[in-house]
């Protein structure tokens, strides 16, 4: 493990465990967590021969509580600097959520044209375009975004705790059974974190309009995603993303919620792996 400094000052924190010599695959977190939410992903792909990095995104997990940047183009930035400084090369960049548009605007802007990237993956991510506009209809009401900042900003520790209880793993679901070591594992990535990077995140993961970097991308990449993900609607996010990407694979999980690769890490890791070694 170790930090990067960015030009702006943040120090970003990453983990790097495997050989040097191996394929490095790269994971980008969701909102508003950290690194640690790649745990049984790092795990299985180092058990398989990978280099595994992961980095808590600004603001978030060990990352420093910088007050500023808490947008795309610096989420990008930041994962090119921790790129750079290990000077990682053929590697397969892997996003979950706002982690999946950290993934597109990096490779779009960076990674492709700098020769380093071989694949991504888009898990349950949020490009396209999450915010209703009248280009696109079918997103999200701002209303939506803009209750989770009002009850971010009133109790931040009863809104995350509410989240991870409820919509993120699908444990409001008839029948699903509540992991409560998974809810408060959720909760404390998120407590972490700096509530201002969070707040100000909101708008980086909802309004930040990302068709352009999905166009740019030629890598092979494969857009996964649950039909019952409450969180991020697959029709306005995957289904998108495989119409807007050059070379895309499109693989939709019948039941699964948004945080699947938790619930459904014995799944998803060997779907994963099987990407990647094609």
């Amino acid at each position: 493990m170790g930090f990067v400094t960015t030009d702006d000052g943040a120090e970003i924190y990453y983990k790097d465990w495997g050989s040097t010599d191996a394929q490095p695959i790269v994971f980008h977190h969701g909102w508003p967590l950290s690194s640690d939410d790649w745990d049984a992903q790092m795990l299985f792909f180092l058990g398989h021969g990978y280099r595994v990095i992961a980095h808590d995104r600004r603001g978030h997990g060990r990352s420093s509580q910088i007050g500023t940047g808490h947008d795309m183009d610096h989420y990008a930035s930041d994962t090119d600097a921790v790129v750079r400084h290990l000077d990682l090369k053929n590697a397969v960049h892997i996003g979950h959520s706002t982690g999946g548009g950290q993934v597109a605007r990096y490779v779009a802007q960076y990674g492709e044209p700098q020769g380093r990237v071989a694949k991504a993956v888009l898990v349950s991510s949020v490009p396209p375009l999450m915010v209703q506009t009248d280009a696109n209809p079918e997103g999200t009401p701002v209303s939506v975004f803009d209750g989770f900042r009002s009850a971010l900003a009133a109790n931040r520790a009863e809104f995350f705790q509410a989240v991870a209880s409820g919509p993120f793993y699908g444990f409001n679901r008839k029948g699903v059974t509540p992991s409560q070591p998974v809810i408060a594992n959720w909760w404390r990535q998120g407590m972490t974190g700096s509530a201002l990077a969070h707040y100000e995140g909101i708008k980086a993961f909802s309004e930040t309009d990302q068709t352009d970097d999905l166009k740019a991308i030629s890598v092979p990449v494969l857009v996964t995603q649950g039909d019952d993900d409450q969180v991020v609607p697959y029709k306005d996010a995957a289904l998108k993303q495989h119409e807007l990407l050059q070379n895309s694979t499109l693989k939709i999980y019948e039941g699964y919620p948004h945080g699947m690769l938790t619930t459904h890490a014995d799944v998803i890791n060997p779907d994963l792996l099987a990407f990647i070694q094609q």
